[in-house]
């Protein structure tokens, strides 16, 4: 469909070569944008500009070299690519040197044009894309608990702060690393309890013999070990919130007693009859669907009903996607400074990772990644946008293309330049790697400095 790829600036002083040119580049999928002069061009780019620049070197008043000074000056990290005859080439070898993205020798090759300008394009579009993370994560420094823009997040956070200030006990259901404990921290702090003690629990974490301790308490001789009165979860987090996480996983004998201090509000410690009063906030979390019989197992159904006065949902991650790149995007910013790692960049490799994964541990599991590609771990982080960066969405032929180009490359800079010891090196006729050079806009001499490749293994 055209347009699916962006737009692509086409300057030429040939008005009668702008028709085909801009035939070309719709066909291709791109959104063209022909003009005959610099000026002309230069009134349609600004930073904000998707997409590369094509010009040719030699127009009236204002050349191609002195639009892609004008270009670098508006934003450097357009990709401008260099249509130049053949007595231009040392100044688009030059260009290149400055920050120019590509130039193509006349006549071009119309296949090569555009595998430059597929990726050019994609190169745009990750910076462009990194700059807005960039601002986004800026702009959500205050607010990160629950980053996102999913409908379902807005919801979420609209319901939290809705509830918070209740002193209602809350259900919160969402699979494992969706950010439960957040969502139950929120609800802390956004409530008048904000300023008593948050309380956390595992239940799935404690025996039985340790976990009834820790939550009610025991006094002195409770029981073999206890030399000293320990005063519970519950009662510790007396005034404020208490977080049960894995409450599916609480042993069916103390689910009894939490359902008492639930519906009583009172917490008898063991090793003694007295009843203390209590005033806490019950937030209970669960991976498990508790309204399904078969999936709840032996968790008592009173208790489940008594804890379900209120329940939230968080939604996995694979159910609100467009929220990957943000939260991504502040993993990484937060596990680089964390490092001591340079700024961060989003690649093409890591953004069709982050799409095409289905994340099954969550925002946790996305963390963790974070935290990988900032260490230099994962492949993604290494594998530079633009140039030379994600071939995934590329045809077939523009892969060979890319790898026969690169070959071409490499041996050059082994043979130092030399076209004679290159083809041999290559076992190619002279003719044949000459129409090459001409496809790929290859100039041997830039490989001059390299060293020889009869030294090479």
């Amino acid at each position: 469909m055209s347009g699916e790829k962006g737009p692509v600036i086409f300057v030429d002083d040939d008005d009668d070569l702008l028709p085909a040119a801009g035939q070309m580049l719709e066909l291709a999928g791109f959104s063209p944008i022909v003009v005959n002069s610099a000026e002309a061009a230069l009134a349609r780019i600004d930073e904000n500009f998707n997409g590369p620049v094509v010009s040719d070197i030699r127009m009236p008043r204002m050349n191609g070299l002195q639009l892609f000074d004008r270009v670098k000056a508006i934003d450097p990290d357009i990709p401008f690519v260099l249509i130049t005859g053949h007595g231009d080439v040392e100044l688009a070898v030059a260009a290149i040197k400055d920050g120019a993205y590509d130039f193509i020798s006349k006549p071009y090759d119309t296949e090569r044009l555009l595998v430059t300008l597929n990726r050019a394009s994609e190169n745009r579009h990750l910076v462009l894309e990194n700059r807005r993370l960039r601002d986004a994560v800026v702009r959500s420094a205050g607010d990160m608990p629950l980053l996102g823009n999913a409908p379902s997040m807005t919801w979420l956070r609209e319901t939290i702060r809705q509830i918070a200030d209740t002193d209602v006990d809350v259900l919160v259901e969402g699979e494992t690393g969706t950010g439960k404990e957040v969502v139950a921290d929120l609800l802390h702090r956004w409530s008048r309890r904000s300023t008593k003690p948050f309380v956390a629990l595992n239940c799935g974490a404690l025996p039985e013999s340790v976990i009834e301790s820790e939550l009610f308490g025991h006094e002195a001789g409770a029981f073999t070990g206890a030399h000293r009165r320990r005063i519970g979860r519950l009662e510790y987090a007396n005034g404020g919130t208490l977080f049960l996480d894995e409450i599916e996983s609480m042993p069916p004998a103390l689910q009894i007693k939490l359902l008492r201090v639930l519906e009583t509000r009172q917490v008898t410690p063991l090793g003694t009859n007295e009843t203390r009063s209590i005033n806490v906030r019950v937030v209970a979390a669960t991976k498990v669907d508790l309204s399904d019989p078969s999936a709840r197992g032996d968790f008592r159904e009173d208790l489940y009903f008594r804890l379900n006065v209120v329940t939230v949902n968080i939604p996995p991650l694979r159910e609100r996607r467009e929220d990957i790149p943000i939260l991504f995007a502040h993993f990484l910013e937060r596990a680089c400074k964390r490092f001591g790692k340079p700024e961060w960049e989003i690649t093409a490799a890591a953004r069709n990772h982050l799409m095409g994964h289905d994340w099954p541990g969550n925002v946790r599991e996305l963390a963790h990644f974070a935290d990988r590609v900032a260490l230099g771990l994962e492949g993604a982080r290494n594998s530079l946008p633009g140039k030379r960066g994600d071939e995934l969405s590329l045809s077939l032929s523009e892969k060979v293309s890319l790898y026969e180009a690169a070959v071409i490359r490499n041996a050059l800079r082994e043979c130092d330049g030399d076209v004679r010891r290159t083809t041999e090196f290559l076992q190619v006729p002279r003719k044949t790697f000459y129409d090459k050079l001409k496809r790929y806009g290859i100039i041997p001499g830039v490989y001059r400095s390299s060293r020889d490749c009869s030294k090479s293994s």
